[in-house]
C-alpha cells in the first residue's frame, strides 16, 4: 500500500441523502473504497480526477448504503469490569461471569465462567491469561490442520494483542495470532488461520495467494465481511489489553 497524502473530510448525495466520508490521496493505481466502523473511506490515486471519483462512488452506491447500514447496528464494544453477571462471548456463545474471592483461576462450566482471584484488582489479569492460554490450546491444532493441507511442517505460533490486526506471518515463517480470537465462532478464527498459513506460501495478497485461501477455506469472503463486523463489537476486559 502506498504511502497516504493526506485525509479530508467530505460529503456526496447518494441514495438522496449526504454521506460524510474520509477522502485520502495514495500512491496506487486504482480507487478504493472501504466501509468500517470509522465509516466511509475513499482512496484515490494522487492525479484522479475528481469526476472519476465520483463516478466510481455513484457506481457503488448501492453497495455503499448498504453497508453503512450494517455497520450501523453493530454494538459498540462493552467495557467488562469483571463482575458478576457481566456476560462475554466466548467460541462465539455468551457465557456469564461469575466472580469468587480465592486463588488464581478460572473455569468453564454450563453456560458460566468462573473466575477465581485473591482480589478485585487481579480479575481482569486472570480472566485475559485464561482466555489467552485458551485461544493458544484451540488455534495451534487449526494452524497445524491448515499447514499440513498445504504440506507444509506445523510452524511456530505465538499470541499478539494487538486491536488492529488479527494475524500475521513473518518472513521467517512465525504465525502470530490475535488472542481475542477465542471470542469468535471457531469458523471465523479458522478463515484468520487459513489466512496466515497461506502467507507461509505467498507473502502477498495477490491472486496465487487468494487461491490458497479459497483451497483452505472456500468461504472466504463471507468469513472476512464477518470477522470485520463481529470483531468491532467485542468487549473490552478492564483496560484494553
Amino acid at each position: 500500500m502506498g504511502a497516504e497524502v493526506g485525509v479530508e473530510p467530505e460529503a456526496a448525495a447518494l441514495g438522496g441523502r449526504w454521506v460524510e466520508y474520509r477522502f485520502l490521496r495514495r500512491n496506487r493505481r486504482t480507487i478504493g473504497i472501504t466501509v468500517d466502523a470509522r465509516g466511509l473511506t475513499v482512496a484515490a490515486p494522487v492525479r484522479a480526477a475528481w469526476r472519476d471519483i465520483e463516478a466510481f462512488m455513484r457506481d457503488k452506491e448501492r453497495w455503499i448504503l448498504d453497508k453503512l447500514q450494517q455497520w450501523a447496528g453493530v454494538p459498540r464494544p462493552t467495557v467488562l469490569q469483571v463482575a458478576s453477571g457481566e456476560t462475554l462471548p466466548l467460541f462465539g456463545d455468551p457465557v456469564v461471569l461469575e466472580v469468587r474471592e480465592g486463588g488464581r483461576a478460572v473455569r468453564r462450566e454450563a453456560g458460566r465462567l468462573l473466575v477465581c482471584a485473591p482480589g478485585p484488582r487481579r480479575l481482569a489479569e486472570i480472566l485475559v491469561g485464561w482466555l489467552k492460554a485458551t485461544a493458544l490450546e484451540t488455534l495451534v491444532p487449526r494452524v497445524e490442520h491448515f499447514a499440513a493441507a498445504l504440506g507444509l511442517p506445523a510452524p511456530r505460533v505465538a499470541l499478539s494483542n494487538a486491536r488492529g490486526q488479527w494475524g500475521v506471518c513473518t518472513e521467517g515463517g512465525r504465525i502470530r495470532l490475535n488472542w481475542r480470537l477465542v471470542h469468535l465462532e471457531p469458523a471465523l478464527a479458522d478463515y484468520v488461520v487459513a489466512h496466515e498459513v497461506a502467507h507461509l506460501v505467498e507473502m502477498n495478497h495477490s491472486k496465487r495467494f487468494w487461491q490458497h485461501v479459497a483451497g483452505l477455506y472456500p468461504a472466504w469472503r463471507e468469513a472476512r465481511e464477518q470477522l470485520e463486523l463481529k470483531g468491532a463489537a467485542l468487549p473490552i476486559i478492564g483496560r484494553p489489553q
